[in-house]
């Protein structure tokens, strides 16, 4: 069994043509890890997902990514899987984790895209989610970027989380400190709300 969820030729150019219509580039390589939780962020937009889905699409990557368990229970619940979408039952919130955790372990290939911030409103702080998952799952933790006045999408190289969530997250805080948005307004704070000592920062300004 391959050691990657490499996407089909048909899904490679299908991304690679959405990206050239759209004036978008693309950043990144194929990771190395065949699992990890990737950062979706900023996310300010519906087309956010769209954008990524190219990207990733375009680098050869197959991503997945969390959903409602009732969108699947329907007869286009087979379009929600083919596009990567995996079911789960959010009404067991405290087990969420150790669910996902599962999964991972019981998967070869899995690349996991949660947007921490959870809406493309502006909070003050990030979901933890991501971490504990990645933490749980023993997975690096990968950057998905969109950085659109620069049209530019894609995926960093895994970074392992140390377990030290303040460390951790100086060094995703770093990495977003230039990605901008569509709506920059919209950005939420990277912040966790486990972190005691780091002082909320307002948005970005709308540079237009």
């Amino acid at each position: 069994m391959s050691q990657h969820p490499r996407n089909s030729w048909l899904a490679k150019t299908l991304g690679r043509l959405v990206l050239k219509i759209t004036g978008w580039k693309v950043s990144g390589v194929l990771p190395v890890e065949p699992r990890s939780v990737i950062i979706a962020a900023p996310h300010t937009s519906n087309w956010d997902f769209v954008f990524l889905i190219a990207a990733t699409s375009a680098l050869g990557v197959r991503i997945h990514w969390l959903g409602k368990d009732s969108l699947f229970n329907h007869p286009l619940g087979f379009i929600m899987h083919w596009l990567g979408g995996i079911p789960v039952n959010r009404s067991k919130r405290t087990r969420l984790v150790s669910q996902i955790a599962e999964r991972f372990q019981s998967q070869v290939s899995l690349h996991l895209v949660i947007p921490p911030a959870g809406t493309r409103a502006h909070t003050d702080r990030w979901r933890s989610g991501f971490y504990h998952i990645a933490q749980s799952a023993k997975v690096p933790v990968i950057f998905g970027f969109l950085d659109y006045p620069k049209k530019l999408a894609g995926i960093s190289e895994a970074m392992p989380l140390s377990g030290r969530l303040q460390e951790d997250m100086d060094r995703i805080r770093a990495f977003y400190a230039d990605k901008v948005g569509k709506f920059p307004a919209l950005s939420s704070t990277i912040r966790l709300e486990e972190e005691s000592d780091v002082t909320p920062t307002a948005p970005p300004k709308d540079p237009s």
